[in-house]
């Protein structure tokens, strides 16, 4: 049975004079290597990317490697997806058995061919449905349940507040609230305003996400919201220190001179390592491609690199691709 737990540690980071600052799960990027680098730089939580209940049920392999643990000195956070609320509770119990220590619902997924199972944002539709799977995953887990929402389904059927109630009397211990409604994607502006007025309807803890890109702008969010958390996703694609950055920020109100580029070289080739070695050869190589796309953004020669890696046959080859590109940056840099 479950004793720790792992929310009230991390809420308790507020009484440092911030939020804490989490990683927003991502399909195909949140594996174990990439949540253990966002640690590493300054990641108060990392959560896995979503992994379908049907599937997890399944025992699809593919399922095991996406919530193992990139790093045992953090918190297994792993996300789970699906329309089903006896199946939802059965994949969460298998999770909390494999070593979870809190789970996600995520209620908030966009993409066409998640929302087409009634999975994700489609719950925003059926709040019924959405609130039976809420209490379902929490009675059936002894660990954290949690739920990440949109503000809703379109610009019409902003249901948010009614959602975070439902969530609340589900038994969620937080929500995370992404400020963009399905119809939205991710195009346009988040709306904290919409987020803020979730977060003072409401008594359980409430994750702010969306368009947060910098220290400051990450401060001036948690202030202007009120949230007791923020979390970030797109904006530590290529920059997981980014959590280090608003920390340092928020704590000391000084910038953090950016990260030295030999520093950043160091970074990438030990991710792509960590990719192999976590993958495999041919997946891991695959799969570290985007990242070292991400990572380069900024680097002199950096398109030209990013079409040449994405042509290399193996991983020998991409590493040699990236060892000589770094070598050629860095000298350049010091000429």
């Amino acid at each position: 049975m479950q004793t720790r737990d792992p929310l009230t540690a991390l809420f308790a980071i507020r009484e440092t004079g911030r939020p804490p600052l989490i990683l927003a799960p991502m399909a195909g990027v949140t594996d174990a290597p990439f949540r253990a680098l966002a640690s590493r730089f300054g990641a108060d939580l990392t959560v896995s990317e979503m992994i379908a209940s049907q599937a997890m049920i399944r025992g699809i392999a593919r399922c095991l490697k996406q919530s193992a643990h990139g790093d045992p000195e953090t918190t297994l956070a792993v996300q789970i997806a699906g329309a089903d609320p006896e199946a939802m509770a059965q994949a969460a119990r298998m999770q909390v058995e494999l070593g979870a220590e809190m789970i996600d619902i995520n209620m908030g997924c966009p993409v066409r061919k998640i929302v087409g199972t009634g999975a994700g944002a489609a719950l925003l539709r059926d709040e019924s449905l959405a609130g039976r799977i809420m209490e379902a995953v929490a009675q059936a887990v002894p660990v954290p349940v949690t739920v990440k929402i949109r503000l809703g389904w379109d610009h019409h059927t902003r249901n948010g507040v009614t959602m975070a109630r439902i969530a609340e009397s589900a038994g969620m211990r937080a929500i995370t609230i992404h400020g963009r409604t399905r119809a939205q994607m991710y195009s346009g502006m988040a709306d904290w305003e919409a987020i803020a007025e979730i977060k003072s309807r409401i008594t359980i803890p409430v994750i702010g996400n969306g368009d947060i890109t910098s220290p400051e702008q990450a401060r001036e969010l948690w202030q202007k919201s009120g949230v007791d958390g923020l979390m970030i996703g797109r904006a530590a694609l290529g920059r997981p220190w980014i959590f280090r950055e608003i920390g340092h920020f928020m704590t000391t109100g000084r910038l953090l001179e950016p990260l030295p580029l030999r520093e950043r070289g160091a970074v990438i080739v030990d991710h792509f390592h960590a990719m192999i070695a976590h993958h495999g050869p041919r997946t891991g190589h695959l799969l570290a491609r985007k990242h070292l796309g991400w990572f380069t953004r900024g680097f002199p020669g950096g398109a030209a690199f990013r079409d040449r890696i994405n042509h290399a046959p193996h991983s020998e080859a991409a590493l040699e691709m990236l060892d000589a590109f770094l070598d050629t940056t860095l000298a350049s840099r010091a000429a």
